[in-house]
């Protein structure tokens, strides 16, 4: 997703796999989205998730003032991993769902900020509660559901306990993955794993529909949304998005998005909803006429590198795994995607002359590409044994220098129709991180995770200089004046070159900055991290 930040201000929330953003007054998903809620302009919730150890940690839930930006309380009771969460519809409780290691439904007092009962999610005969929905109408209303589980749980504020009724479901065992509840509160629907949707009476606790009978969705239903137009929007493990009608939900419309929903939301207005992938696609579509218009993208894995071409501001190459894309940025949009199935590309560079995208790759193969449309040019095969870690061209676009997880750098002639091996430089320990060459293309400084910065001498294929330090070499540039070399890491801070202190310091990532560079016009900064998003600064 890109997002400009005036004056290094961040402009996102993220939790530990996901992100929500408040972007020109919506709040849409992106990115893998994890537990993050919004009750109001005021408030919202994160949430972490974290992987089960044989003693589950502490799994907390953070109160946000989300205009203010500022943690407001945190909430710690549940243990390993909290599942959803849920605001009530006044706003008075907040509904935690804990994950396997914890089973717990807890309600909290939102202005008190701590909680009023707790009690196990789901009988023993049942598996685990995967999802949690408030009422629509009445705050002390919620609803359960998993594996075999269907709960509609009522809170008794004067006591202080919660009580659920089971949902009698008949002959049906689902396993639950949404819930969404309708506007008067009679009836709530489940999308299940099997691909079928269930529709549960708030009043009876009974299943009262079931379907599409025939054909049901594949990879189950993941999504769920109630438009005020009628009808039930479904999305789908697949990418399938389909309007259902009926008590038999019969599919009236339907579109193909790329990845699996994770999640449908509408505008505020009743014409358009939008609609959120794993694979980092936002997508918008009218009620009307139910067609899918990509808004924004994002990378869905760590983004290795970045490079501005020559003289050029407003567009931008950045890499990840299984490929590289190619950023407008003045509309903040991804104009090209080259992929490469099941390998990562660790580093990518812009010839001079702007006619070839160089790229470097964890299978050891060095690609290059056409800019304009990514098409493939040539591939020099088995350049390093441990994969190729960085990459860099002379400025008359003859030569490729590479480094790699072996600590080899190696400079490649560049012809027409020929790559050919012309040296091998052996100096590192560690893996080659950054690679950067003079404007004389005499010299080149290589960065290594062992510590070491080696200045080469390009025209002897010798060793000029080395540098030593107690650290793990990230990148490494040239200063202007080209009599000095800069060496960073990832402290999220802005220098003031010649006073040595700290200008600016911009919070915006949930991850390791892996790369920063500012345009050739100086007018903005952009950074990419380990955490898939790619961020503009001003």
């Amino acid at each position: 997703m890109l997002l400009t930040a005036p004056s290094l201000k961040p402009l996102c929330v993220r939790g530990a796999q996901g992100c929500r953003e408040a972007w020109a007054g919506l709040l849409l998903t992106t990115f893998l989205p994890e537990n993050v809620v919004l009750p109001d302009p005021a408030r919202c919730i994160s949430c972490s998730a974290i992987p089960p150890f044989c003693f589950a940690p502490q799994a907390d839930i953070i109160l946000w003032d989300f205009p203010k930006q500022e943690l407001l309380a945190r909430l710690s009771l549940h243990e390993g991993k909290v599942e959803g969460l849920s605001f009530s519809p006044r706003g008075i409780y907040l509904v935690s769902l804990g994950g396997q290691d914890d089973g717990r439904v807890m309600v909290w007092d939102v202005s008190k900020r701590e909680a009023v009962c707790g009690s196990p999610a789901s009988p023993r005969s049942a598996g685990n509660a995967n999802v949690v929905m408030c009422s629509s109408c009445r705050d002390e209303m919620f609803v359960t559901a998993g594996n075999f589980t269907i709960r509609v749980w009522e809170l008794d504020a004067a006591t202080k306990k919660i009580h659920p009724s089971e949902c009698y479901a008949g002959q049906l065992r689902r396993i639950t993955v949404c819930v969404q509840m309708t506007d008067d509160d009679d009836d709530f629907y489940l999308g299940t794993t099997s691909g079928d949707v269930l529709k549960v009476n708030t009043s009876s606790k009974v299943v009262t529909a079931c379907g599409p009978q025939k054909k049901k969705f594949s990879m189950g239903v993941t999504a769920l949304l109630l438009p005020k137009t009628g009808g039930l929007i479904v999305g789908t493990g697949e990418g399938t998005v389909a309007l259902c009608t009926g008590s038999d939900f019969q599919v009236k419309k339907r579109m193909r998005v790329e990845g699996a929903v994770t999640s449908l939301t509408c505008r505020g207005r009743d014409d358009q909803f939008f609609i959120g992938t794993n694979k980092g696609q936002m997508y918008r579509s009218a009620y009307a006429t139910f067609k899918e218009e990509l808004v924004a993208v994002c990378h869905t894995e760590a983004v290795n590198d970045i490079v501005f071409p020559e003289g050029h501001s407003d567009l931008f190459v950045t890499c990840s795994t299984n490929d590289i894309r190619v950023w407008y940025t003045p509309e903040r949009l991804e104009r090209l995607r080259i992929t490469v199935p099941n390998v990562t590309c660790h580093a990518v560079e812009v010839t001079r002359d702007g006619m070839v995208i160089v790229s470097a790759w964890n299978d050891g193969k060095i690609r290059a590409f056409v800019p304009a449309t990514g098409e493939p040019m040539y591939e020099i095969n088995n350049a390093h044994n441990l994969g190729v870690t960085a990459i860099a061209a002379t400025s008359d676009c003859k030569q490729i220098i590479s480094g790699g997880g072996d600590g080899q750098v190696r400079i490649w002639n560049i012809g027409e129709k020929t790559q050919k091996l012309r040296e091998v430089l052996k100096e590192h320990r560690g893996a080659v991180s950054c690679i950067k060459i003079n404007k004389n293309d005499k010299e080149g400084v290589t960065a290594s995770l062992d510590g070491t910065c080696v200045i080469w001498d390009l025209v002897r294929y010798v060793r000029k200089q080395m540098i030593l330090d107690n650290t793990l070499f990230k990148c490494v540039c040239y200063h202007p004046g080209e009599y000095q070399i800069i060496t960073s890491g990832t402290d999220r801070k802005l220098w003031d070159y010649k006073e040595g202190t700290v200008t600016h310091v911009g919070v915006g990532h949930s991850g390791n900055i892996t790369r920063l560079k500012i345009c050739p016009a100086n007018k903005s900064i952009v950074s990419v991290s380990a955490d898939g998003a790619v961020l503009i600064w001003k």
